[in-house]
């Protein structure tokens, strides 16, 4: 039971305004799921490409960056363009989904409705 009985309190625009929340919410996922995001290493030698959403999409490593007697520095520098890749991508989507959530109050993060 609501004390007072519950007057003044608009449960119809509140829901309504979830419902838009929700909506603006999922088209903003969609933008970022088909948005490409890059990022590099070693000067350029490697890029990586993933969508807004962290997914990685296509990498390209320079033949400069091929020396068959050293791998290793050629899959620390695939990781360091993914990395760099994912950093930016979750950036937008904090920069994107962010105002949305905090429209939310809170319930879309962690330990909220959204989990």
């Amino acid at each position: 039971m609501i004390p007072g009985g519950g007057e003044g309190f608009d449960f119809q625009g509140l829901l309504e305004q979830a419902q838009q929340m929700q909506q603006q919410l999922q088209s903003a996922q969609g933008e970022l799921a088909a948005e490409r995001v890059q990022g590099s290493s070693g000067g350029g030698l490697v890029t990586a490409t993933v969508t807004g959403t962290g997914d990685l999409v296509s990498l390209e490593i320079s033949p400069e960056a091929v020396d068959p007697a050293d791998t290793e520095t050629l899959a620390d520098l695939v990781v360091a363009a993914v990395r760099d890749a994912t950093e930016t991508a979750q950036k937008h989507a904090a920069d994107r989904l962010g105002p949305l959530a905090q429209g939310l109050g809170g319930l879309g993060g962690p330990g909220g409705l959204g989990s």
